[in-house]
């Protein structure tokens, strides 16, 4: 289906050829006519499918000037990066109309955006932290919100936004539409869902656990983490079919790990990024890697949802998730916009249960291939490879206590004391060898 079939004007129309959208995706379809009915939607679909387009199209379609300045639309997102990557959006959409978008989120002076806001804004793209420390303020004023979308709410949870979710609901106005849209559904969203919205239309599209047809997934079965590098370098060697590689790691302290260790063998070719970094590095090697300048990023999963690049030819995922929902995330940044992609996992002996549950989610096995002959197998291990060593308590039981005596000692003689009143006289007698009297007078 194409976009001129869609009853939209011709702004927007127009917005969308300049940007080369000409069919609308599965999940694009679906969720245009019902958002147009004014209905809650809470959307399934997997990384790539053009959520963002499916929600802000008909959104900016039902948009209109107000000329008070207090936005209309309100969109919330995990991270940063992807508060301007919908800002980017919503930019192109309304390149030939006179809409104001803003984008706030954490990390920065906040004095600037409280002076956008205050200029006036029509779509608030925003991080939950931000959005509800600048409601406080008094300056951002959320009674005019008529679309709220959350995108990404799974990793939002993940996080640990529900608190700030749950405040922000109780400042808007009852009457507005919600929309929501993510990889997965979790109990934690269908409970959101149940407090704050009305009666939700779930559309689904690409279901999670099915995998993108143009995926290839590869999988190797290596002994520890140094054989990984190892690999990991004789993979990337191979500049001519692996052109744009995202590696994918668990940890901000592995991403740093892998980066120290590749890093001499691939100059000027290689970025990382997680939360630890600075936002302007973060932004930078997103840039350059998106732009081509270089070749390979390692990045972890929180991450990967504030990214969105296009043509990556290969994700590696140095270690095996421990979520089948974040594998799915993971593979879904290549094979996007109809292109094939390549996603390759390492796999270790102690991840067997994370595999097998990725596989059940998918109901596809991850093909193994196997080891190149000439890779070099590392006996080095890292100090939780390092077999633990058990002490061995030779001692059945332990030995029993002496018995204890009581907690207090009897005095010795010369020590104690006893209360007894001598009287006056005796003490006189003791003291002077006679009796002392006190100058009584004498009878006769």
């Amino acid at each position: 289906m194409k976009f001129q079939e869609f009853n939209i004007t011709t702004p927007l129309y127009n917005a969308l050829m300049d940007n080369g959208f000409v069919e609308a995706t599965p999940i694009q379809q679906k969720v245009f006519p019902v958002v147009m009915s004014g209905r809650d939607v809470v959307g399934i679909a997997q990384t790539g499918t053009g959520k963002t387009i499916a929600y802000l199209l008909p959104c900016i379609k039902m948009w209109k000037y107000s000329g008070n300045g207090l936005p209309q639309i309100l969109i919330m997102v995990p991270t940063r990066e992807l508060v301007l990557q919908v800002v980017e959006q919503v930019n192109k959409l309304t390149s030939y109309m006179n809409v104001v978008t803003l984008g706030i989120f954490g990390g920065v002076n906040t004095k600037p955006q409280l002076v956008a806001i205050a200029n006036g804004v029509d779509v608030l793209v925003a991080t939950p932290g931000r959005l509800f420390d600048l409601a406080l303020t008094g300056v951002l004023r959320l009674k005019q919100i008529k679309k709220l979308i959350i995108d990404e709410v799974d990793e939002m949870l993940n996080l640990g936004f529900r608190p700030q979710l749950t405040s922000i609901f109780e400042l808007l106005p009852p009457k507005r539409q919600n929309l929501m849209f993510s990889a997965t559904i979790t109990q934690d969203i269908e409970d959101l869902t149940t407090d704050f919205f009305n009666n939700p239309i779930k559309i689904e599209a690409a279901p999670t656990g099915t995998p993108l047809e143009n995926i290839k997934q590869i999988g190797y079965e290596l002994p520890n983490f140094y054989t990984k590098i190892n690999f990991l370098i004789k993979l990337l060697n191979n500049k001519v079919d692996l052109k744009k590689v995202l590696i994918f790691v668990s940890t901000k302290k592995l991403a740093d790990d892998v980066y120290e260790l590749i890093q001499t063998n691939f100059p000027n070719q290689l970025g990382v990024i997680h939360s630890n970094k600075a936002q302007n590095n973060r932004f930078n090697s997103v840039r350059n890697f998106n732009a081509g300048a270089c070749r390979i990023l390692i990045a972890t999963d929180i991450m990967a949802r504030g990214i969105d690049i296009t043509d990556i030819s290969h994700v590696i995922n140095f270690d095996f998730p421990d979520s089948p929902e974040n594998y799915m995330h993971r593979i879904g940044r290549t094979g996007r916009a109809d292109k094939e992609g390549i996603a390759i996992t390492f796999i270790l002996e102690k991840d067997a249960e994370y595999r097998e549950a990725a596989e059940t989610l998918m109901n596809v096995q991850i093909p193994i291939e196997d080891l190149p002959e000439d890779l070099d197998f590392s006996k080095e291990l890292t100090e939780d490879e390092k077999p633990k060593v058990h002490m061995i308590n030779y001692l059945d039981k332990l030995p029993k206590k002496a018995p204890s005596g009581p907690a207090f000692h009897t005095k010795l003689a010369k020590n104690v004391k006893t209360n007894s009143k001598v009287p006056h006289k005796e003490l006189m007698m003791i003291k002077y060898g006679k009796k002392k009297t006190r100058g009584q007078k004498k009878t006769k």
